[in-house]
């Protein structure tokens, strides 16, 4: 229960709009039920990515025509850098899960663009390190070019962020992904 923690009342409304508007949208999970202090959506059997260790392009292929799918609808993700937010369905389709992050955009204009791209890069970082050998020419070429507000974060606040979490308050950010250790 959300209680009164004004950011993530936030957080639900916008994952239950994004929700709504990717209703139907195979690979997400369904809106069951939205309140003031609730957010219930449907289960999606599968294991997270990290898990599974998806090594087929053909997971990857799919995985992109649902990204495709969600920014033609608007949706921009925000949040797939995270492994445990893509799983690998029993059937060994994809899904996207945790769109507390995700922006809706009618127009589509150029940050959602921006959003979109490194949604994009983030599938593909994925991509190469499950199965880096079916990375086309193409991929590798975006692989090369994050945006600029992506170079930027890199360089200013990531760097700050890390140590925050990491060294002063000792937090892993990578819930969910065991005893890999950090690649990236």
């Amino acid at each position: 229960m959300a209680g009164h923690d004004p950011e993530r009342l936030a957080r639900f409304e916008r994952e239950a709009r994004v929700l709504a508007v990717l209703t139907n949208t195979p690979g997400v999970p369904h809106l069951v039920e939205a309140g003031p202090d609730r957010l219930v959506r449907d289960y999606i059997e599968g294991r997270p990515m990290h898990a599974a260790r998806p090594t087929s392009p053909d997971y990857f292929r799919r995985a992109a025509r649902l990204l495709r799918r969600l920014h033609r609808a608007g949706v921009a993700h925000n949040d797939l850098a995270k492994e445990p937010n893509l799983l690998v369905c029993d059937d060994g389709s994809p899904a996207f899960l945790d769109f507390q992050l995700a922006v809706v955009s009618r127009r589509r204009g150029r940050l959602f663009r921006l959003l979109a791209w490194d949604d994009l890069r983030h599938l593909l970082k994925h991509k190469r390190t499950y199965c880096p050998q079916h990375l086309t020419a193409r991929e590798q070429a975006i692989l090369a070019n994050p945006s600029l507000p992506s170079r930027a974060f890199r360089v200013t606040v990531k760097p700050v962020y890390l140590f925050v979490t990491r060294r002063m308050l000792g937090w892993a950010d990578r819930e969910g992904a065991g005893d890999r250790g950090e690649r990236r």
